[in-house]
């Protein structure tokens, strides 16, 4: 039985208007009429049976299902040019990857998918370094770093992975005694000097001001903020990628079940002069797959 799929014109008119908010902006960008990109829209629609735009002003605002559809359409057209960069990149098989990665994420959310990314590539090596500061290219003989905060990157260039989904997590015991922001304010608090305005961003969502009184304890990784969490020292807002398993075992609970999404980001980096590369290409492919799978929250989806 034949497949039955939009063509891929349709969809890169659809998600660059959803992206744009006007077909005018969307043409330019593809380098189409307004009128062609009107037509692949409407095609799309047509062929759907349903409608994925509604106007609202003077801008194109997407329906419930639109908005639904746009999810899944980028992350086809995602993985589909990650696959095709992989493929034009290769140049025999084999090879080195040299990858920088900050410590927590390596440990907890990389680590654990790298046998997946093994198992599809046999041929590629892969090296790992980690460390907190933030790898420098000039020094650092590395294919790539992964990185969290904002796009720029002196000397490279820059590609946007996933937001970072934190939470505030203690022991089961402690945050049965935290049923209001108001009592978190009185808690021990755990504080980690990566992240240092995680608490006043907490805060602020409950419309409340960072306690003046410092937190109890300041720590320099995630991983050393779980295990105070774990025995009891306090209360810590960490990436749910951190803690995912301790969430998901008993060892730790969200307080309030707050969750917060940074405006900062995790970014795959590579240096400005590198060229074609078929283990970079290729672990690219394969990252974008994995966050699409899970949605593009990190591991958030261990929690739900």
């Amino acid at each position: 039985m034949p497949r039955i799929l939009p063509n891929l014109s349709q969809l890169e008119a659809f998600e660059a208007t959803a992206r744009l908010g006007t077909v005018s902006r969307a043409a330019g960008e593809l380098s189409l009429t307004q009128s062609a990109v009107s037509r692949q829209i409407l095609s799309l629609e047509a062929a759907l049976g349903v409608a994925l735009f509604v106007r609202v002003r003077k801008r194109l605002a997407l329906t419930e299902a639109g908005l639904s559809y746009l999810e899944e359409v980028r992350a086809s057209l995602s993985g589909l040019e990650a696959a095709t960069e992989a493929l034009r990149a290769a140049r025999g098989r084999g090879g080195v990857l040299n990858l920088g990665v900050p410590p927590t994420f390596a440990a907890a959310w990389l680590v654990p998918r790298l046998g997946g990314f093994q198992a599809a590539y046999p041929e590629i090596r892969v090296r790992l370094a980690t460390r907190l500061e933030p790898f420098d290219f000039t020094f650092d003989p590395l294919d790539a770093a992964i990185h969290f905060g904002g796009p720029d990157w002196p000397g490279g260039a820059t590609e946007l992975l996933a937001h970072e989904d934190r939470a505030a997590v203690a022991a089961p015991a402690l945050a049965e005694r935290m049923a209001s922001a108001e009592d978190v304010a009185t808690a021990p608090r755990i504080q980690i000097t990566s992240r240092p305005f995680a608490w006043r961003e907490w805060f602020e969502a409950f419309g409340l001001a960072e306690p003046a009184t410092p937190a109890r304890l300041h720590v320099d990784t995630f991983a050393m903020a779980a295990e105070a969490v774990f025995a009891g020292l306090g209360a810590a807002v960490l990436p749910i990628f951190a803690v995912a398993g301790a969430l998901a075992d008993g060892r730790a609970r969200l307080v309030l079940d707050q969750r917060l999404r940074s405006e900062q980001a995790y970014y795959l980096a590579t240096p400005a002069a590198r060229g074609a590369h078929y283990p970079l290409a290729a672990f690219r492919a394969w990252l974008k797959r994995e966050l699409a799978r899970e949605g593009h929250g990190l591991a958030e989806a261990a929690v739900k």
